[in-house]
């Protein structure tokens, strides 16, 4: 389990990879973050939590990392970790958001989410996935 930023023209991708497609999906929430900022790994006490409808699980991927940055620049809010658990063919998601004073920003801040090269599947280690960030 874990994830990692390669080489992009231009964007930030981002690759994750879990036993199971919830806790995948967390990595990449935690790939995300860790693509432009550095955040402190104890969370600051506030909690997030949004559903993500039924979709196919590109759609489900896109929409929580659609949600991480919407926070970001609606809030300024990152989260610490995140918890993902598959609801009614959809996601629950729990963000444990950092202190925002504790938060550094080191690379290029995401905008969006591309869909271009998008890929999330299960193979036979586990779940992976891979998106490439606008920046």
């Amino acid at each position: 389990m874990g994830h990692r930023s390669v080489p992009h023209t231009a964007d930030v991708r981002v690759e994750a990879w879990a036993p199971a497609r919830e806790r995948c999906v967390a990595e990449a929430v935690a790939g995300l973050v860790g693509s432009f900022a550095e955040v402190p790994a104890e969370p600051s006490g506030q909690t997030v939590e949004f559903r993500v409808d039924p979709g196919t699980d590109e759609d489900m991927l896109v929409a929580v990392l659609d949600e991480v940055i919407f926070r970001m620049d609606t809030e300024g809010r990152l989260p610490a970790s995140a918890d993902v658990a598959a609801v009614d063919g959809g996601f629950e998601v729990r963000l444990r958001m950092a202190d925002p004073d504790r938060i550094e920003v080191v690379g290029a801040v995401p905008k969006a989410v591309s869909l271009h090269e998008l890929r999330f599947a299960p193979g036979a280690d586990g779940w992976s996935c891979a998106v490439t960030l606008d920046v």
